[in-house]
């Protein structure tokens, strides 16, 4: 999803900072934080775990306008992502994601429209998804203090 709601409103400004080894704290201009380290720290998020998170919960955040139209506005939902890292080649070579929803108050015929509508709305507004499926350019710069 985007990170700026309207063209008035500056975009959220966002950095880690360096608490230890291979520990991280991430930040947001708007106050949030999220702990980053390696995988056999306890309460912090790998990267690549951010990165599932953050295509599962934008999926998600996709398909909640029509979800909620349909199912009212206290669905429930959990979206489940994984996937493996080739770590030859430092990729995730595949993503996959389950969105588990009760949709059995309704018919066949208007379940398999609803499911066709959140893929759709997905595939066209989910920003992470759509990035990750066209690849992105990255650039990094050191810059360095005197």
């Amino acid at each position: 999803m985007a990170e700026q709601t309207s063209d008035t409103t500056a975009p959220t400004s966002l950095w880690v900072e360096r608490t230890g080894t291979r520990r991280y704290t991430g930040r947001s201009s708007r106050g949030a934080e999220v702990l980053i380290g390696s995988e056999g720290v306890e309460g912090v998020f790998t990267p690549g775990e951010l990165l599932k998170i953050a295509l599962a919960a934008c999926s998600g955040m996709s398909s909640d306008f029509p979800l909620s139209r349909r199912l009212g506005e206290n669905y429930d939902t959990t979206i489940r992502v994984s996937g493996v890292a080739d770590r030859e080649n430092e990729v995730y070579p595949q993503l996959d994601e389950v969105m588990e929803l009760d949709l059995s108050e309704l018919d066949a015929d208007a379940q398999e429209r609803l499911v066709a509508l959140v893929e759709r709305s997905v595939d066209k507004v989910c920003t992470v998804g759509r990035t990750l499926k066209a690849g992105t350019k990255v650039t990094l710069t050191v810059a360095r203090e005197a």
